[in-house]
């Protein structure tokens, strides 16, 4: 048993695709979020600049004391491994392998879709990994740019992110694709827009949701959880604008959020 805080970073509002499954699977726990908002979007990042972010968020949630870290980010777990993150003492998840397990037990015709940020679909680690674990697995990959900035925007659901959506998805949907996994933790933020042009017949992967499940095994594997069933909290912390991140982020948690500002930026 562990009573420390479980610790998720992302760019921005995207993890808390993640943060949001934890509070109703791990009601239990208090949760440290940290959204990079000063250097976002990562998406079109140098590898070397995204080492460079991954290394100051985890450095800024160990020193306040959490016992897990989860890269909440499709971009900086496909593009910086475990091994490459500096001075790391605590148990660590990423969106990978979580999002790849669920996506081979859901696809029936093996015709799989993944939308991301460049970064991601240039390093292609999701589409490697699965067809490591299955050969047969056809992938498309389709990079949206425009996502990441329009939802953080607040475009969530209005005609402005579909129309971005429509044009991302036309390649995916002309392929035949019965699964596609939403690879940014963003994404699942505008899941309804992107569920309704594929159709029913496609299943949507929500990384966010399948990293929490991938923080809960792990917690449980090592014995971390919180002996409480309830009374958890959760506390944000953003590097930048934090009214535009509480708007978002009421709008997606449907709670207020109580963001606290870190002063300029975290390497200060």
């Amino acid at each position: 048993m562990n009573k420390s805080a479980i610790g998720v970073f992302d760019s921005g509002v995207g993890g808390l695709s993640c943060v949001k499954e934890l509070l109703h699977i791990l009601p239990g726990e208090d949760i440290k979020y940290l959204g990079d908002t000063l250097r976002m979007p990562y998406g079109v990042k140098t590898i070397e600049q995204l080492h460079t972010c991954a290394n100051d968020n985890v450095a800024f949630l160990q020193r306040r004391g959490v016992k897990l870290i989860a890269a909440a980010c499709g971009t900086v777990s496909s593009n910086v491994p475990k091994a490459h993150i500096d001075n790391l003492t605590v148990p660590f998840v990423d969106v990978i392998n979580p999002t790849v397990n669920a996506t081979l037990k859901a696809t029936k015709t093996k015709r799989v879709g993944i939308i991301a940020t460049p970064a991601t679909i240039r390093a292609n680690s999701m589409g490697k990994r699965l067809q490591e674990m299955d050969g047969e697995i056809q992938i498309i990959g389709v990079a949206c740019p425009d996502f990441v900035p329009l939802i953080e925007s607040g475009h969530i659901c209005d005609d402005i992110i579909r129309k971005s959506a429509e044009g991302y998805l036309a390649e995916i949907k002309a392929f035949g694709v019965d699964t596609l996994i939403l690879g940014c933790t963003h994404y699942p933020l505008i899941s309804a827009v992107i569920g309704d042009i594929m159709g029913d017949g496609v299943t949507l992967i929500d990384s966010g949701r399948e990293t929490a499940i991938g923080i809960r095994m792990t917690l449980e594997k090592l014995n971390l959880l919180n002996s409480r069933e309830s009374g958890g909290s959760a506390e944000y912390f953003v590097t930048n604008n934090t009214e535009a991140f509480d708007s978002v982020a009421k709008v997606f948690l449907g709670e207020d959020a109580h963001i606290k500002s870190i002063l300029k930026n975290i390497e200060d």
